[in-house]
């Protein structure tokens, strides 16, 4: 957002109550200089930003923690023979698609610290559990318990995120969040293979220790992320040593000033739901659908690969895991920082999913395992980049709390489907080429493709109409609105 508009946003600073003082002096209009705004932004990102991203952190390694757990001996205590190893990475999906929608209306009801909080203790609790179970039955038993409580982290995340920044300041942070992620994901494996050391330890097999010490580490976060968390902008709650009223006030009014839906009108069903009559809403969904099939079947999959499709042992197919995703998390960053500077968001997507292409094809059909090693990384780095790419562009693209609030339960909701895809598309059958999983990859890469392209033509047509004042774009639940365009 430009200086000028930034400044119109100070100038009538909303109350803490999202309401905008006037001339009777309710909020004092003090200018916001320059050294303050970043001061004030800066505390955000580490109350905000670096919290959630932890918690993110131990969310994607307790959801895709199996498959280091299977080459560790999980696979044959547990007989998981056929495709039962499919069965209980997908069941997870059945769950956490299920609880998606009514998360964003709890979260605002209830608050973030204390809903986001809770639910990372309960599922903490809950992998420590994993660590006891004796059949394969109780084992997807639990998945499916730990996709109710997972439901609800993801789309509250992205929608608290959205609510605290302009449109071309959240592409860096929904980045640096999910960088967080990719971290977990890259020592993930490394990690494993420490715990598989305390094999015996209490007669317990290695493979049971990782799921025991992982969520230990995920309650001792939970509780702490209560005190650290932060609340919606424009809520009256207690959050300790944080922003003041007036610095409230100041992120409101240029969240304000951006998109004009700083302030939350009350719940209704049609505010809500009638979000589902927008079409773009489902074509963003079906990107981040697309892209999460690619991202769940590397977590799920990736060290089984190494180790059977490019022969590497057990300890090495651990570890290499780790510089991938390592790779991915600076091409993540790259492609957010360019994002929102450029305000651009599909051509990001674009040249993720054709990084994503190559890397697939090598990987498929590359003769040395070397080169297709490399092939990892570059599939690695296009399809994680995604992630903020996707939520980058559907958050830039709407207006209105509720909307807000459907649009993040919806994306996530599909991309969830994307984690029962991806969770079946490399089948023990296919091994050790897995190319039919490869061609549902790149089916995934070319659908995404082809969904910006018809997007970004469609905003392109709708921008040109509102210059010339012949519709309003997005009109959300409150009339008193800045101007707003889509970012193609």
């Amino acid at each position: 957002m430009d200086r000028d508009s930034e400044k119109a946003g100070v100038e009538h600073l909303p109350k803490a109550d999202g309401s905008h003082a006037g001339s009777d002096g309710a909020f004092p209009l003090d200018t916001v200089t320059e050294a303050e705004r970043r001061r004030i932004m800066r505390r955000v990102d580490r109350r905000l930003v670096a919290t959630v991203g932890a918690l993110y952190c131990v969310s994607l390694m307790d959801r895709t923690n199996l498959s280091a757990a299977a080459i560790a001996g999980m696979l044959q205590e547990l007989a998981l023979i056929g495709n039962r190893y499919s069965v209980i990475t997908l069941v997870f999906f059945v769950t956490y698609i299920v609880f998606q929608p009514p998360s964003t209306i709890i979260v605002r009801k209830l608050g973030p610290r204390i809903h986001l909080a809770a639910i990372t203790l309960l599922w903490g609790a809950l992998m420590i559990g994993m660590g006891f179970v004796k059949t394969w039955e109780q084992m997807a038993a639990m998945r499916v318990l730990l996709g109710v409580l997972e439901a609800g982290f993801f789309p509250s995340c992205i929608y608290l995120l959205s609510t605290w920044y302009t449109r071309y300041e959240v592409g860096k942070r929904y980045s640096v969040f999910y960088i967080v992620g990719c971290v977990a994901s890259a020592f993930a494996g490394i990690l494993a293979y420490g715990l598989m050391q305390l094999h015996g330890k209490a007669n317990l097999t290695g493979w049971r220790w990782i799921f025991i010490i992982e969520g230990i580490i995920t309650c001792v976060l939970a509780i702490a992320s209560y005190w650290l968390l932060i609340d919606f902008p424009d809520s009256t709650r207690a959050t300790w040593s944080f922003l003041s009223d007036r610095e409230k006030a100041f992120v409101m009014a240029r969240v304000d000033a951006d998109r004009g839906d700083v302030k939350i009108t009350p719940y209704s069903h049609s505010a809500f739901l009638g979000s589902a009559l927008d079409w773009k809403v489902w074509g963003y969904a079906l990107i981040f659908f697309g892209t999460t099939t690619v991202t769940y079947s590397l977590a799920y999959f990736l060290p089984i690969i190494l180790n059977v499709n490019l022969g590497f042992d057990v300890g090495a197919s651990q570890c290499l895991v780790a510089p991938p995703y390592a790779f991915a998390g600076l091409i993540m960053y790259l492609t957010g920082w360019l994002g929102d500077k450029y305000h651009i968001r599909g051509p990001i997507i674009i040249g993720n999913m054709v990084l994503c292409i190559i890397g697939l094809s090598i990987m498929g059909w590359h003769s040395k395992p070397a080169v297709r090693y490399f092939g990892i990384f570059l599939t690695t780095a296009g399809a994680n980049s995604n992630i903020p790419a996707a939520m980058s562009f559907q958050a830039n693209n709407i207006r209105g709390q509720w909307k807000r609030a459907f649009c993040s339960a919806t994306l996530v909701g599909l991309g969830g489907v994307g984690g029962i895809a991806g969770s079946l598309v490399f089948r023990s059958q296919d091994a050790p080429a897995y190319q039919p999983g490869l061609y549902a990859c790149l089916a995934c890469c070319l659908m995404i493709i082809l969904c910006v392209i018809i997007l970004d033509t469609t905003f392109f047509f709708l921008n040109k109409k509102a210059d010339r004042g012949e519709l309003i774009l997005e009109s959300a639940e409150d009339d008193s609105q800045p101007s707003f365009r889509y970012t193609l």
